[in-house]
């Protein structure tokens, strides 16, 4: 019965954010407040939400003042010489620039903090994308998966787990899976590259010549940003030239694709702003000390010399204090970030309740324990594929502790029983993590839809199909190669 409830409260929750009947805030709180309920639970209910919020509330810290660190980082143009150098090798061109969106969420995801990760890619390519119209699902969808394909690092967390787990070496597990990985980190770039042509044919490919490096030419760019400029540049579609367009105007995009309807446009126009070379936020004086702060921050987070909710915490006080040193000021910068922090803080403590009630109640132990008992006798030998296979639903559909822990020992002693090495059954059980990355119980996936201004129901309909693809061909990469 337990079973059962706990299916049908995932895809109630799933179908109803996808039909965008419900907010994802309120159906990850209402749901599985109703579900405990009928499961004959909800005297318990408070016990599994304080429960729940317990677990994740270093999680919401941590989110709620990296949102504020590099909310001011943007402010004070840290980050615009890496927009400026993307603008300028991806020429306006869409397929260039979904291409440079994977690349630069790869090599951000090094940190191996997923937040971070996307919070910098959004940060850098959102005005790109809002400015030429182009499809932010497809922004979102594709940094998704190639921080899942990262996440497998050793200092990332599902590697460490499986570890953990089965009493291996994290090294073991990960160094021979990575020619697999690279397969997939490869087939994402592709991806990228087929949806940027996508982009290109339904846009067109707008052509600035020598783009930024001139007073003038970035006047022209960066129309509504300082309040000059014409706004004019020739487009090209189909490979005819086309009537001059102001990039922010109207312009096309009424054409977008089935699965982005409804985001290719979504949100304020924030143009080029993170670009405007007036702003009055701008910090070129401390530009190599809040560099240098970023990068110590963020080797202090990999090498775990503090819990990252209180590297962000100092982090952002110093960012304010030195930058802003006038207390009107940081209140102001405060305010012009509360938007974000509250959005993505409200996500995870909804996220909590979903979550506190799965566990408090039984029902994702029993989900596990079903899933592993209908696996028929003949496929023993071959427990290392069905745990790769399992990989996607079950990280998507519970938390990696919950699969590490819980579920994953119990596959190895299985496939133990049929000759099947715990190594294998550590590596194949990674392969599901780009659809994981995506999933409604990963906190970071809010800020990635809450900086990118994307329903969160419309980065699912689109990216599930995508990553679970990019899971099997990990997958079948590692079989080819004889790793699992």
């Amino acid at each position: 019965m337990l079973t059962i409830l706990g299916f049908a409260m995932i895809a109630t929750f799933l179908v109803l954010i996808m039909m965008k009947k419900m907010s994802p805030i309120a159906a990850l709180v209402l749901i599985p407040a109703l579900f405990c309920v009928f499961v004959g639970k909800g005297a318990h209910l408070g016990d599994y939400v304080l429960d729940g919020v317990t677990d994740l509330a270093p999680t919401a810290a941590m989110l709620m003042f990296a949102i504020v660190y590099f909310g001011v980082m943007i402010d004070v143009g840290l980050f615009d010489p890496i927009v400026r150098g993307i603008l300028k090798f991806c020429k306006a061109d869409p397929m260039r620039i979904v291409v440079g969106t994977a690349v630069l969420a790869a090599i951000v995801s090094l940190d191996g903090d997923g937040s971070t990760t996307f919070m910098i890619t959004v940060s850098a390519m959102y005005p790109l994308y809002k400015r030429l119209k182009m499809s932010l699902v497809v922004m979102t969808g594709v940094a998704a998966m190639a921080n899942g394909v990262m996440n497998t690092l050793p200092w990332g967390g599902p590697t460490a787990r499986a570890a953990t787990a089965l009493k291996l070496d994290a090294s073991d597990i990960f160094v021979p899976m990575i020619p697999a990985l690279l397969v997939g980190l490869l087939f994402v770039f592709v991806l990228s590259y087929v949806l940027g042509v996508r982009e290109r044919r339904r846009l067109g490919v707008l052509t600035l010549d020598d783009v930024l490096e001139e007073e003038k030419e970035t006047e022209t760019v960066l129309i509504g940003a300082g309040g000059s400029g014409d706004g004019k540049v020739s487009m090209r579609k189909g490979g005819t030239a086309g009537v001059g367009v102001a990039v922010g105007g109207a312009g096309s995009g009424t054409d977008a694709p089935e699965d982005d309807k409804g985001s290719a446009d979504s949100g304020d126009d924030d143009g080029f702003q993170v670009l405007d070379p007036d702003r009055a936020t701008l910090r070129p004086k401390l530009y190599w000390f809040n560099a240098l702060l970023t990068l110590s921050l963020l080797t202090a987070m990999i090498m775990e010399w503090l819990p990252i909710p209180v590297l962000f915490l100092i982090g952002a006080a110093l960012a304010l204090s030195v930058n802003f040193p006038h207390i009107p000021s940081q209140k102001a910068r405060l305010a012009a970030h509360a938007d974000n922090v509250l959005n993505v803080s409200g996500m995870v403590f909804a996220a909590a309740v979903f979550t506190g009630v799965l566990q408090g109640t039984g029902m994702v132990d029993h989900m596990a324990k079903w899933m592993v008992d209908v696996i028929p006798g003949s496929m023993g030998p071959h427990m290392a594929l069905v745990t790769g296979v399992l990989s996607l639903p079950l990280t998507y559909f519970m938390s990696n502790d919950g699969f590490y822990f819980g579920v994953l020992p119990v596959l190895a002693e299985a496939g133990a029983a049929h000759g099947v090495t715990p190594l294998e059954m550590a590596r194949a059980s990674l392969v599901g993590q780009p659809l994981h990355m995506s999933s409604p119980l990963v906190p970071a996936v809010y800020v990635l839809v809450g900086m990118a201004k994307v329903e969160f129901g419309d980065h699912t309909k689109f990216v599930v199909k995508w990553a679970a693809l990019t899971c099997l061909v990990i997958l079948g990469a590692g079989m080819l190669f004889g790793i699992i």
